[in-house]
């Protein structure tokens, strides 16, 4: 291997040393002074660039809660050298930051246009000239007022896909929320509900972020909350259960052949081993009907069983004097 490389680095060597090698490397080198005269004069063009400014206000009282929703960031647009933008084009920006007690009064945090775009000078340092600032002024109503916790209702409209089933009602990680507002919480505001929900074919269980449903003029808090809808798959089953006869006058037996019917239904998989009691029925009544067998019906059935079959679904009888 040391050799190889040796080789190559002779072959190399040899080349440099050669007249066309050498007017190669003199086509580089002039190459590379235009390139960075290039450099030098695009970082001195004066350019108008966008930038989305991360926001933040800082040492906000603990008793304080917002009703509004400061932006996450300020869409600006700034004229100025690129070499007096270049640090701002890349990685990740810092915040612009406000203090609390400069900006908040009269139960608002205000910041007009004139010091936003006063702050952004600073932020993006002389010579940079602030075109235009979105949202050009900010003015959040907030509350020192303690909130208000009521009942969060999930609203959703899911259907499975065949062969499965949701198991049981969607549900969020947090079953209330809290409510704050300037003007204070109506009484009659007992319950919220989240934005509704409307999937379907699912086939296993899903996670999804919600919005609480806004209300006007009160903050909630969370506003997002996850809603977890459980669906597993229905597995197939059987169970014999045994015919009772119902109705039968004193002094008398009915008995049916077969004694058993077959049942046959789909169960969700977390209740495949639950035995719920299962029975089967035939009427006195219905042996005056024509023909020679008798029709069974199933007992009241558990809501978790699904496509419930059973056979046969009539038998044949005979009727014997009791002992």
């Amino acid at each position: 291997m040391k050799d190889k490389v040796r080789h190559i680095a002779d072959r190399v060597s040899t080349a440099l040393r050669s007249s066309r090698g050498k007017d190669v490397l003199t086509y580089l080198m002039f190459v590379a002074v235009a390139f960075v005269f290039w450099v030098l004069m695009s970082l001195d063009t004066e350019v108008q660039r966008d930038f989305e400014v991360p926001m933040e206000v800082t040492e906000v009282p603990d008793s304080v809660t917002l009703i509004g929703q400061l932006p996450p960031t300020l869409a600006v647009s700034v004229k100025g050298k690129d070499s007096q933008l270049l640090r701002f084009m890349w990685g990740k920006m810092s915040p612009v930051k406000f203090k609390w007690a400069d900006n908040a009064s009269d139960g608002n945090m205000k910041l007009p246009g004139a010091r936003l775009d006063s702050r952004l000078r600073e932020y993006f340092g002389t010579g940079v000239e602030i075109v235009s600032c979105r949202p050009d002024s900010l003015r959040i109503p907030y509350t020192t007022q303690p909130g208000v916790k009521v009942k969060l209702l999930v609203q959703a409209d899911i259907h499975p896909n065949l062969q499965y089933i949701v198991s049981g009602a969607p549900y969020a990680n947090v079953d209330s929320v809290t409510l704050y507002s300037v003007n204070g919480i109506p009484h009659s505001l007992k319950v919220v509900s989240t934005e509704p929900i409307v999937k379907s074919d699912l086939k296993d269980t899903t996670r999804y972020e919600v919005k609480v449903k806004p209300i006007a003029g009160v903050r909630i808090i969370p506003d997002k909350v996850t809603v977890t809808v459980p669906v597993e798959p229905l597995i197939a089953r059987k169970r014999m259960a045994v015919i009772e006869a119902q109705g039968v006058p004193e002094g008398k037996n009915l008995v049916t052949f077969p004694s058993k019917v077959e049942v046959s239904y789909l169960v969700p998989m977390s209740a495949y081993n639950d035995e719920y009691p299962l029975k089967a029925f035939v009427e006195y009544n219905d042996v005056k009907k024509p023909g020679n067998k008798i029709p069974v019906t199933l007992s009241m059935l558990p809501s978790i069983y699904h496509s419930v079959s059973f056979s046969p679904e009539s038998v044949e009888y005979i009727i014997e004097d009791a002992q």
